[in-house]
């Protein structure tokens, strides 16, 4: 039962109490995998609370619930895709389509329920963000793609990823696309650089069945790489800011997330192989930092 489990699980204990299906379904959706959508939904944090509207509870409830639903059916699309390169990889080769436990025709069936409750949250916001919301599926449909044609499918999912932001600014607010502009390349940046430190733990099987990654694309400066991305990361964020409110009392929230993804770097050890996971896990804190940010900057 536990070798069902990906290694990269967390609350085992809660997905193997399920039955057999019910189990498979959540870790299909990757229920198990909590990191997932709080990397989704930090971005739609970002673009609430740099709007000046204030905390914001019920809308961002919502935005989490479409989060996970979404996040879910993403994974779940991603895996009827991929399931003959999954079969081929060692961390990926249990999952529920890969293995076989589980048909395209459920996993078909699932993904549509899953984004029955992505809609049930896109009726929550007004139509501008509905449309904003919409323009994201076209990314979403050609993620699993990515890694087949580009050393760096990390940038497209960087794009899907942190869309939430345009998603959560445009429900409050509909100026200073200039700032937004910055806050967006700069949350692709963070992505680029956690999503090559999660990809570091596949790298040899990657390479055996010819999927490509910006952690094989970097080789030996991945780590330097990484850097580079989350100092760009910080550099467009502090010129979102700037042209958000051109303050430099604005500029030091970004301080603690700043910090945090320079220690990532300095004690990423690539060789280990819990040490890329926890650092790429530790990205939810790094959210939780520039959401705070963003709340000082928009509503001081």
């Amino acid at each position: 039962m536990t070798e069902q489990i990906v290694p990269d699980s967390e609350h085992r204990g809660i997905v193997e109490r399920l039955p057999q299906l019910p189990r498979d379904l959540a870790q299909l959706a990757r229920f198990d995998r909590p990191i997932g959508w709080w990397l989704l939904f930090w971005p739609c944090v970002f673009g609430v609370w740099l709007s000046g509207a204030g905390f914001q509870w019920a809308l961002l409830g919502w935005f989490l619930l479409g989060s996970i639903a979404m996040r879910g059916a993403g994974c779940v699309y991603n895996d009827i895709v991929d399931a003959d390169l999954d079969a081929k990889v060692a961390r990926t080769a249990a999952r529920p389509v890969a293995s076989g436990r589980v048909s395209k025709k459920v996993a078909w069936a699932w993904l549509v329920f899953l984004c029955l409750i992505g809609l049930i949250v896109l009726l929550q916001l007004r139509w501008e963000a509905q449309l904003v919301a919409l323009g994201s599926l076209a990314l979403v449909a050609g993620y699993p793609f990515m890694k087949r044609i580009t050393w760096w499918p990390q940038a497209w999912l960087g794009m899907v990823f942190t869309w939430g932001l345009l998603v959560g600014w445009t429900q409050l607010r509909f100026d200073n696309w200039d700032a937004l502009a910055c806050l967006y390349a700069g949350c692709i940046a963070w992505v680029i650089g956690f999503d090559t430190i999660y990809a570091l733990q596949d790298r040899e099987d990657d390479a055996m069945v010819g999927i490509r990654s910006s952690a094989l694309r970097m080789g030996s400066k991945v780590q330097a790489g990484i850097a580079g991305f989350y100092a760009a990361t910080i550099g467009l964020w502090a010129l979102g800011f700037w042209l958000y409110r051109p303050d430099w009392v604005a500029l030091l929230t970004l301080l603690p997330v700043a910090l945090h993804l320079l220690w990532q770097v300095a004690t990423l050890n690539a060789d280990d192989p819990e040490n890329p996971l926890e650092r790429f896990r530790s990205n939810r804190w790094a959210g939780a930092l520039m959401a705070l940010a963003c709340f000082t900057v928009g509503n001081a």
